[in-house]
């Protein structure tokens, strides 16, 4: 019998890594859907690099989009199902932009006209050359493009947070347009959550699209100030699933753990299976969890040059397909049964306030109070401070109780409990 939760893998070739698609292989890419399908899992997200499938923006490669629906039927003959990002974007540290949106055609993402109506394009075409395959699973609008709307990038394209509600608006409405009823979704790496200029907030993410997608990685300062064996480590992922809900109209809305992995060295290779088991059991405690979607399946070749060095060790698989013993550990997981995890019934108070998330974030009063509560043997979720006194909101969730850091937290010596 098998999970009720989802279990897959972020796709990455383990020949030219997602170049592949300047020279697309259909006998390396079965080969490399055989070793993950072994493994277990239900589905894989696929990345089309931007620039490679829409060089222009009024051309969009038909070459391309066949490739894409190849690969999308290879992965239905071994009993994987396929989520495809759109506007790819930005993987491993490297940004895949076309031509027509930067240098002398400099154009913002969120906001130019013209870019709007290429995108849309884009993500139309890609949905409705899948909408008739069974195994498509639906479109996520790119990966962790809020990187591009704000520092630390170097070139950041600004928008406010009402530029970003509409262009998310308008991008979701194309995905269903080309394939509709699918599950379509957007995906932000974790300054949605914790930086307070970001203009994609925590309330886009968690009420656009079909579900609430978290990418956890604890070199966010998880790791290097708690270490790889704390339970802020550990339970990083569960923490962002759980810090989700406090923004989510719909009481039950699912969040997708779409990435999640092992980065050394502060999780050294020989520590990755047993962080993985840990990671995956503590977000499999999480109500509410549509899939585990590991990052990633085989390791960056060697020959590839100029990755960061943590890129190059994340898969679950080596360049050669070989499982490691966290794929084994991934495996398990997806091959045992499990049972729904009862509501998580005491609710950690949360800033509604964008401006302020940076509470959340690690080192702050609402990441510290969460994982005071999870030593303490809690098992907490959250709560916006506009909605922590609305009886129907907690029943809903099944929440009975209500605390704030500061009566969670230790207090400075002569300090008193408000």
């Amino acid at each position: 019998m098998p999970s009720a939760v989802r279990f897959g893998v972020n796709y990455t070739p383990s020949e030219g890594w997602f170049h592949h698609w300047l020279d697309f292989d259909l006998d390396s890419v079965r080969a490399d859907l055989d070793s993950i399908a072994a493994l277990g899992v239900d589905h894989i997200r696929v990345f089309p690099l931007w620039p490679y499938f829409q060089p222009n923006r009024t051309l969009i490669r038909p070459r391309a989009v066949e490739q894409l629906v190849a690969l999308a039927d290879a992965a239905a003959e071994r009993g994987l199902d396929v989520n495809v990002d759109g506007l790819q974007g930005h993987l491993s540290s490297f940004d895949f932009l076309p031509a027509w949106t930067r240098t002398w055609h400099r154009r913002n993402l969120f906001t130019d006209p013209d870019v709007l109506d290429g995108q849309e394009k884009l993500l139309r075409t890609l949905a409705a050359a899948l909408a008739d395959r069974p195994n498509f699973i639906g479109m996520t609008l790119g990966n962790e493009v809020n990187q591009f709307s704000s520092g630390p990038h170097p070139d950041p394209d600004r928008a406010t947070s009402d530029e970003i509600d509409t262009w998310l608006a308008r991008m979701l409405a194309a995905c269903e347009e080309g394939a509709p009823g699918r599950l379509h979704l957007h995906a932000e790496y974790d300054a949605t959550w914790y930086q307070d200029d970001q203009p994609f907030t925590p309330g886009q993410a968690a009420r656009h699209g079909a579900v609430t997608a978290v990418h956890s990685w604890v070199f966010n300062g998880t790791a290097q100030r708690h270490g790889r064996t704390s339970v802020p480590a550990e339970h990083h992922a569960a923490y962002l699933v759980e810090l989700s809900k406090a923004w989510a109209d719909d009481p039950h809305r699912p969040v997708w753990l779409q990435e999640v992995g092992a980065p050394a060295p502060l999780v050294p290779a020989e520590h990755a299976a047993a962080f993985t088991e840990a990671t995956v059991a503590n977000a499999l405690d999480c109500p509410g969890l549509w899939g585990i979607t590991w990052w990633c399946s085989h390791d960056v070749s060697r020959d590839l040059a100029d990755f960061p060095e943590l890129e190059y060790g994340l898969g679950l698989l080596t360049n050669d397909r070989k499982p490691k013993d966290m794929a084994r550990v991934l495996e398990r997981a997806a091959r045992e049964p499990s049972q729904a995890p009862p509501a998580r019934t005491t609710a950690l108070v949360v800033p509604a306030d964008p401006a302020v998330r940076s509470l959340c974030a690690p080192g702050g009063p609402v990441f510290d109070a969460f994982f005071r509560l999870v030593a303490d043997g809690a098992r907490p979720t959250t709560v916006l401070d506009t909605l922590a006194a609305d009886r129907e909101h907690l029943a809903a969730r099944g929440i009975t109780e209500v605390v704030t850091p500061d009566q969670v937290l230790p207090h400075p010596p002569g300090g008193t409990r408000s």
